[in-house]
């Protein structure tokens, strides 16, 4: 019999199909091989073609190149001029559209991928969204940063070339805020942080760990709303990304590297999102919150039932998802 579980973090309750629970190695979708160059002539990330692209606003570079660029997305969803407006017409609100919206160009070559970067390259990827986030939470107007990669055409990317975006908002949103207000309740109830309670009913548990490291852990979540759902944690409590050290960016690359190679190999390069949860600007230092990463993979597609309910029915055992993962090699 099918069980519904519920999601602490979220609020959020996750129908657990048993009954029509698919093996790990169903949720394997093969592809044909789309065979890239590492370099192309027509793609404005790659090394040459840097006045293809808006305005720079920071760089990794080492004595003969770069090696990580952010710039302005060309088609920014927000826009860093003119500063917050709101105008209220009845029942109605509109804002004007601030904010920020950037490309982080992850690497050189046009035919890699996370999975197949070294760890130092992909502690330069972190380095950079480290950057962008403490730089522009400085921007007055700004109440949160939204940090993400779309990784193949079922998750909405349009660019071959690795990149990652970041989006800053002149609000909080209603999915954001829920688990804030879930977190408060908890933190006002028990004093003690959700996240962290989470992480070390994880860690007591061990069924839904994947890999761990000293600083951070990775493990499927109880209430996964979709097929290998992951989310790594820092051991550290921090409300805010931006709290991260240098070391914590070492250790967070090769944890982030080690299961999307796992992702990489055990499912054959699937679809899939990331994000980087934090604390809203104007909230940081707060005991309640938790930041963490979510890894969501495109494997399934949200129905009728989902749409229409905001209920997700996954079809797969978080416990033997994670088994899986942890015998593929990263």
């Amino acid at each position: 019999m099918s069980e519904l579980r519920f999601n602490p973090i979220s609020k959020e309750w996750v129908i657990i199909a048993t009954d029509r629970a698919k093996r790990p190695r169903d949720f394997i979708k093969t592809k044909e091989k789309k065979i890239l160059p590492e370099y192309k002539k027509e793609c404005p990330f790659c090394p040459g073609n840097e006045n293809q692209t808006p305005e720079e606003t920071f760089r990794i570079s080492d004595n003969t190149a770069w090696k990580v660029r952010s710039v302005f997305n060309l088609y920014g969803a927000l826009s860093p001029q003119g500063g917050r407006v709101r105008t209220n017409d009845g029942l109605y609100r509109t804002m004007s559209g601030f904010g920020n919206h950037e490309v982080i160009i992850e690497h050189p070559k046009h035919n890699t991928t996370i999975p197949l970067m070294q760890d130092a390259e992909v502690a330069d990827i972190i380095r950079t969204y480290k950057q962008r986030y403490s730089a522009i939470q400085q921007n007055r107007g700004i109440e949160a940063i939204i940090i993400f990669k779309n990784h193949g055409p079922n998750a909405g990317t349009s660019l071959e070339h690795p990149h990652s975006q970041l989006i800053a908002t002149p609000i909080v949103s209603p999915q954001s805020r829920s688990r804030i207000e879930q977190a408060v309740n908890y933190f006002d109830v028990t004093g003690d942080c959700l996240f962290c309670q989470t992480l070390a009913e994880e860690l007591k548990l061990k069924k839904r760990i994947v890999s761990e490291s000293e600083n951070f852990v990775s493990f499927m979540p109880y209430a996964g709303a979709s097929p290998f759902q992951a989310w790594i944690f820092p051991r550290r409590h921090m409300a805010s990304f931006d709290q991260i050290n240098e070391t914590e960016v070492i250790d967070l690359a090769k944890n982030l590297k080690c299961i999307l190679s796992k992702l990489y190999y055990g499912l054959d390069n699937p679809d899939y999102n990331y994000t980087i949860r934090s604390i809203p600007v104007t909230e940081e230092g707060k005991e309640y919150f938790h930041w963490y990463l979510s890894i969501i993979p495109r494997i399934s597609q949200p129905a009728g039932f989902e749409l229409g309910s905001g209920m997700f029915i996954n079809t797969s055992l978080p416990e033997e998802s994670a088994e899986f993962l942890r015998q593929v090699k990263c």
